[in-house]
């Protein structure tokens, strides 16, 4: 241990900002920033300005006469960001180095930032980083408070929000040689999970008054779809992080490891000497919907399919008198077109739904459709296909377009300035590994029906936090561990967008409380994925 925990008053602290042009905001509310550091509590024993403007640069963001002995002032030429905090991690003469991440956002240190951050690094063992949550002050000068997640092993999203305001121990951040200068876009997530491999991290929360620093930045909204503008480069480069923290953790698995054969005896493909394929659907309280969903699925060029509609409203619920219309004895059925069944269960649970609809099920397969959108006709043929072609395929993931609504005119139209989201981070290779950095296990799915029912079924909104959010992705984890992810590249499914749609337009507690339950099933995964491993070389 290099210091002692019970002594936090006498560790230094030394605190690294940047400065350059490119800031988008001006040398004024810099040198506030800036201010704010110099006047802390715990004064820092440095202050480190790395300065992208070239070696020969001035402290000129600096006010006339101001005082300059605590700062250090790093002019130079730097490739990108992970080379101007590397400087900064090599000039440290501090125990601690706290990172202000301000060429994003303005940041301004609160009087006690400091301190508190350092009571928590060494209270007990001393800790590789912490981070706290913030307030955002917004264009109009608003403020929110925003509350990070607590660390745990599962938070392996590239997405997660550690703040723009992070302690490490500097001799941690040498330890594991600094930030990876050949990443432009990975350099923090990379050094996070390393830091985190070998050393504690704690987050500090805010109750009410409790935020150690603001950010001044409008908030952005929440889009589903932001993932997909996301450069080819920066993706590579998170999946590159993320596979090689796999490995050092044990949780990698090589390509084609722990995978097996889907096998039947002759008696069960016998059973599907009608039903090769069952679309499960759903539904609670979408009668304008239903009926397109279904006859996408009557459209189908593959015959042997049956649609299986769970309507989990209870019999009130108007959408169950509207799948009756297509079933023996309604309005809209007819006997030559993949029939109908109905299911009305009274608790709004989709596990309970898609568990129910896959043990009614007399199809090989199981086929996604969500209540409120369509089918290509030939989506369930180009799936059979892959399934077909290797008998280690136990899920086929496609492709899909977007489509919008205009609720005024009753029409539908292809959003052109998305492109066919195709889930290009599926590779052969590493998708199941890198499907732990995403959010999203792609769509539309499709898997044998007994490989389901082997690894455990839908989740029932058993897991933390998961309120019929998040039960595909942790079945597809599941199955990716021991079977094969075949895909369909071509779109073969329709994503209709819509005011009622619950994909976008949610509000932040919600997109937490989701973020949540797909971390924990991420850290459920690792734990089966080590075993798996620990099982292979035992």
């Amino acid at each position: 241990m290099p210091f002692m925990s019970s002594h936090f008053q006498d560790i230094n602290v030394s605190v690294a900002m940047i400065f350059s042009d490119q800031l988008p905001y001006d040398r004024a509310a810099f040198r506030a920033g800036l201010q704010a550091v110099l006047d802390q509590d715990h004064a820092p024993v440095e202050v480190i300005v790395m300065d992208d403007r070239g070696p020969s640069a001035k402290a000129d963001f600096l006010s006339a006469g101001a005082e300059t002995a605590a700062i250090r002032h790093l002019p130079g030429e730097y490739a990108n960001r992970a080379a101007m905090y590397n400087a900064a991690v090599k000039a440290a003469t501090g125990d601690y180095l706290l990172m202000v991440f301000n060429d994003q956002a303005r940041v301004t240190l609160k009087r006690s930032a400091a301190c508190t951050m350092l009571m928590v690094a060494t209270r007990g063992e001393p800790l590789g980083m912490v981070y706290a949550d913030y307030e955002r002050i917004g264009t109009d000068g608003r403020r929110q408070d925003i509350h990070l997640p607590d660390w745990h092993e599962g938070r392996l999203r590239d997405t997660v929000d550690f703040g723009s305001a992070i302690l490490f121990r500097t001799d941690v951040l040498r330890e594991i040689g600094g930030f990876n200068e050949a990443y432009s876009a990975a350099d923090l997530y990379d050094v996070r999970l390393r830091v985190s491999e070998k050393h504690g991290v704690a987050h500090i929360a805010n109750r009410f008054a409790g935020s150690l620093y603001s950010v001044t930045a409008p908030a952005k909204a929440h889009n589903v779809f932001d993932y997909l503008l996301v450069g080819k480069n920066a993706r590579i480069e998170l999946e590159r992080a993320c596979t090689e923290h796999l490995k050092r953790i044990g949780a990698y698995l090589a390509p084609g490891a722990q995978v097996q054969r889907v096998e039947y005896d002759a008696a069960e493909e016998k059973r599907f000497a009608d039903c090769v394929a069952c679309v499960v659907t759903p539904v609670n309280n979408r009668p304008e919907f239903i009926g397109r969903a279904i006859e996408s699925v009557q459209a189908q060029t593959v015959p042997r399919v049956e649609m299986i509609v769970v309507v989990n409203g209870g019999e009130e619920d108007p959408t169950a008198d509207e799948v009756r219309r297509y079933v023996q004895g309604g309005d809209r059925y007819d006997p030559s077109k993949p029939p109908v069944r109905l299911i009305v269960v009274d608790v709004n649970n989709l596990g309970l739904c898609l568990n129910a609809g896959i043990a009614a099920a007399r199809g090989k397969y199981y086929v996604q459709l969500d209540s409120d959108d369509r089918l290509k006709p030939d989506a369930v043929e180009k799936l059979l296909a892959v399934f077909e072609s290797d008998p280690t395929v136990g899920m086929v993931v496609g492709s899909y377009e977007v489509w919008t609504l205009d609720e005024q005119a009753g029409e539908l139209k292809r959003n052109e300035e998305i492109p066919v989201v195709t889930h290009d981070e599926w590779t052969a290779e590493n998708g199941r590994n890198n499907l732990l950095r995403i959010n999203g296990a792609g769509a539309p799915r499709a898997a044998h029906i007994k490989v389901i029912r082997e690894v455990g079924w839908f989740g029932v909104n058993d897991t933390p936090n998961c309120r019929n959010y998040g039960e595909d992705y942790d079945l597809v984890l599941r199955i990716s561990e021991r079977y094969t992810i075949g895909r369909v590249w071509e779109p073969i499914y329709e994503v209709i967008r819509h005011s009622g749609g619950t994909d976008h337009a949610i509000d932040q507690a919600t997109i937490d409380r989701n973020d949540n339950a797909k971390d924990q099933m991420r850290l459920e995964a690792l734990r089966r994925r080590r075993a798996l491993n620990q099982m292979t070389t035992s």
